[in-house]
């Protein structure tokens, strides 16, 4: 009765209604790690089915490039997926995640605040649809087209144990739960404006600067602070007419 239940509130988890932008684009997140969550901790065959059901090309970027256990049509793939996890440190991973993520309603505030933002400066920009998920301490966020993939196992915090032995002090700096909005901004927008090809260090760092300077607009807070994001914002004081469009693809 109990497992039951949560496969019905894993049905809401996708298909519950949240706000919508100008153009009925739904805004929000959609917890796609709360069903992976149940299939790999419980085994049960109505999880797997609603990952593929509701989360299909979701579920196929998980298994085929972020955790690289196969292709998704694989008879065994399934298997593979259920034994990858039984690893201690990820069992603890997924316990941890389960715990610090319960609950994103602050989250799903935020992004929504942000990316409606982001459509009032820069109207043709699509609002991607942005869903939650768990991999193996190797993804933050994964951008497909219009689609933002966010990997709770990245934002753990910055005193993790795992972290600690595996990633740098000023790594870890960014792998805490406030991060998760502006890196989904920073590298959304990095694929809407990517780096072309063949920049001088200059050049890249200008780009990047810009990007940052960008995503602190939005967030209406001073995420990143950099010489290269205090020349963007110079340049912006200078220029008032100058729209963030118009700053991301100067050249």
């Amino acid at each position: 009765m109990v497992l039951l239940m949560l496969l019905c509130i894993g049905c809401q988890w996708r298909l519950k209604p949240t706000e919508t932008d100008a153009t009925g684009k739904r805004i929000g997140l959609q917890r796609f790690d709360r069903i992976e969550m149940l299939y790999l901790t419980t085994g049960d065959y109505s999880a797997l089915q609603q990952m593929n059901t509701y989360f299909p090309t979701e579920t196929r970027m998980l298994i085929e490039d972020i955790l690289h256990l196969g292709h998704v049509d694989d008879p065994e793939i399934n298997t593979k997926f259920l034994f990858f996890f039984q690893d201690s440190t990820l069992l603890q991973m997924l316990n941890d995640v389960q715990q610090q993520y319960n609950n994103m309603d602050d989250i799903d505030e935020q992004l929504s605040t942000a990316f409606k933002r982001l459509k009032e400066e820069m109207p043709d920009v699509e609002i991607p649809t942005v869903y939650t998920q768990i991999g193996s301490f190797d993804q933050s966020i994964v951008v497909s087209g219009s689609s933002l993939g966010v990997s709770l196992d990245k934002y753990l915090g910055t005193d993790y144990p795992f972290y600690r032995d595996h990633y740098s002090e000023s790594d870890r700096a960014l792998m805490k739960r406030d991060m998760i909005v502006p890196d989904c901004l920073v590298f959304y927008l990095l694929s809407l404006y990517p780096l072309p090809k063949d920049l001088q260090q200059e050049e890249h760092d200008i780009h990047i600067g810009r990007i940052l300077y960008v995503v602190n607009h939005l967030m209406q807070r001073q995420v990143f602070k950099t010489e290269y994001v205090d020349k963007a914002a110079a340049y912006m004081h200078k220029h008032p007419n100058t729209s963030l469009t118009e700053l991301l693809q100067d050249r």
